[in-house]
């Protein structure tokens, strides 16, 4: 490809200096500062002394023509430039680590590197099971990985921006629509846990329809830990109740407290939680004489499965060949059922 060379830009004015250019410990310094919340903290972290970073921030803005940070006797707070820069920065570190890495990786110095995405509030099996498996075969690939633990939005932005090389995450719509270069394996389909009053007429079927479930309040949340489900569910139930709206959790993290709020509510209400449950596994059936456990809730099924979310492992495909090898297998094993076990060993041996 030929390449042009750039035209000349406006020459400084007499008496004036050309600034000096971005330096990317110019963008450490401001990542630092600004998870930290204040110099003093920064500084101690990334081992600076105070008087310079605060001196390199101050010439950060000097370069960017404008304040980055409002500095208040409560700490410090981004301004709105400062938010877009941040989002940068961190993109661009993560960009330049990622690029060293596949340098050293090339000249035979050091293991490679994959940073895994898992997100909270997965299903405990989901977690475990991938996460196991991907252990077990980063080992026998000498591969490191990195664990992050945070959320993983439906574009699956941090593998996109190369923040991350890999993550768990929930598809909203087909493998097809994730946009290049990212690639994608489904690992199964799950739906939520639905409790219900004891009392409801679905409550004796064991199913609820969604027309019934859209004449009841029903609590769920967060919306930020699952935020494509839950647009795609609203809108799943509104065709069976235009009128229908979630109601936001009282309590974020304890079920036990949320179905109290339920079942104490002026009229009928229900929980529903994230993607839980694989689809069509064994519901647990709740006894009567745990429904003091529950306050009076019990768990149904959704008639015909309609509200569901498909669990993926997604990675970028500008990834060295072997690690995306390594996802490839350790999803395609995750997706495999496992074998039956023969009869005399699936039943316990008689005393």
């Amino acid at each position: 490809m030929k390449h042009t060379q750039p035209e000349p830009g406006p020459r400084p004015t007499d008496g004036a200096q050309a600034p000096q250019g971005l330096e990317l410990r110019h963008l450490r310094y401001f990542v630092a500062v600004a998870d930290a919340g204040s110099f003093t903290h920064a500084a101690e972290r990334i081992f600076v002394a105070q008087a310079t970073l605060s001196q390199q921030i101050r010439r950060l803005e000097q370069i960017v023509g404008t304040p980055l940070l409002h500095r208040r006797r409560e700490g410090l707070r981004l301004t709105t430039a400062g938010g877009v820069l941040l989002d940068a920065s961190r993109n661009v570190l993560s960009l330049v680590d990622h690029e060293v890495s596949l340098t050293r990786q090339a000249a035979g110095l050091g293991r490679p590197r994959l940073r895994m995405i898992i997100p909270p509030g997965l299903p405990e099996d989901l977690a475990v099971e991938a996460t196991a498996a991907l252990r077990v075969a980063a080992a026998a690939a000498d591969v490191n990985v990195t664990w992050l633990e945070t959320a993983l939005d439906t574009e699956f932005s941090l593998i996109h921006t190369r923040r991350a090389d890999a993550g768990l995450g929930w598809l909203t719509t087909g493998p097809d629509a994730v946009p290049a270069p990212l690639e994608v394996m489904i690992l199964g389909e799950f739906e939520p846990d639905l409790w219900i009053p004891s009392t409801h007429a679905a409550a004796h079927r064991g199913t609820i329809s969604l027309e019934e479930l859209a004449r009841l309040d029903v609590i769920h949340g967060p919306r930020r830990a699952h935020a494509g489900t839950y647009d795609a569910w609203t809108t799943a139930i509104q065709a069976a109740g235009p009128r229908f709206e979630f109601t936001d959790p009282p309590f974020h993290r304890s079920l036990p407290l949320t179905l109290a709020f339920a079942a104490t509510a002026d009229r009928p209400a229900a929980v529903l939680t994230g993607p839980a449950t694989v689809v069509g596994g064994r519901a647990t059936p709740i006894w009567r004489s745990q429904l003091a456990d529950t306050s009076g809730m019990v768990k149904v099924s959704i008639r015909s499965h309609l509200l569901t979310a498909s669990a993926a492992l997604v990675w970028s495909g500008d990834l060295p060949r072997p690690l995306q090898q390594m996802l490839f297998q350790t999803a395609d094993n995750l997706t495999t059922p496992p074998p039956p076990q023969p009869a005399e060993l699936a039943s316990p041996t008689a005393a």
